[in-house]
């Protein structure tokens, strides 16, 4: 496997921020239960399973709903050793208002802010890549 990128420059002026369309949820599931095969992200913790899964098949299997999102995905590959690149990620979106909740997988850090901040937080995080340009 490549490794992704470290530079803390190189990360922001191609983080290239993408807005997926519709709304993300996270819910719990009791310990044991099963995580629906549509669930995008989940974390097993010991009062209960967490999941990240879209409104729609939320609703279809009964889920109740904790926290509603926008997703947006960070599209250059981080490598997960980088240093500095979420902090400012977070700093960026704090000057604005707006929580964030990351997952950092192999290839890219996904951020799941307020459904109704969604658009803002692109703004903000667009407006931080041209910054470094």
């Amino acid at each position: 496997m490549i490794r992704g990128e470290r530079s803390l420059d190189h990360l922001l002026r191609g983080m290239n921020p993408v807005l997926h369309g519709g709304q993300y949820v996270f819910c719990a599931l009791p310990p044991g239960a099963p995580v629906p095969s549509a669930a995008i992200a989940v974390f097993r913790e010991e009062e209960a399973t967490t999941i990240v899964i879209a409104r729609e098949d939320a609703e279809g299997h009964r889920l109740d709903v904790v926290y509603a999102a926008a997703w947006i995905t960070l599209t250059i590959h981080s490598d997960l050793d980088a240093v500095g690149f979420l902090a400012a990620i977070a700093t960026i979106l704090a000057e604005e208002r707006i929580s964030c909740n990351v997952i950092s997988a192999l290839y890219h850090d996904h951020l799941f802010v307020p459904y109704a901040d969604g658009e803002r937080a692109i703004e903000a995080l667009r407006k931080l890549q041209r910054a470094r340009m």
